[in-house]
């Protein structure tokens, strides 16, 4: 009688969770939809639209080349995406 119980509230807990995680997501998918203007995509940020990528040689990361810090080495020329990387680099 007991273990029935017992089984009967940890069931109710299980499917009062699951509703609840049902309802989260239908009223998040709800609020999103409700909060950008209707047939527009969700905003992405924005990308440059020209200009050629440049890999930074300490991290790694691609920037536009227009934007990029820049060191000179020589006759060559090294695009860093922060301060830091410029820092670290060594040639």
């Amino acid at each position: 009688m007991i273990l029935r119980l017992i089984l009967e509230a940890v069931i109710a807990v299980l499917v009062i969770s699951m509703v609840r995680s049902v309802i989260g997501i239908i009223a998040k998918a709800l609020f999103q939809s409700a909060m950008r203007p209707s047939g527009q995509a969700p905003h992405r940020p924005p990308v440059s639209s020209g200009g050629e990528l440049k890999k930074d040689p300490v991290c790694g990361t691609y920037i536009s080349a227009a934007t990029a810090i820049q060191k000179k080495v020589g006759a060559e020329t090294y695009y860093f995406c922060s301060p830091g990387c410029r820092e670290k680099f060594r040639t």
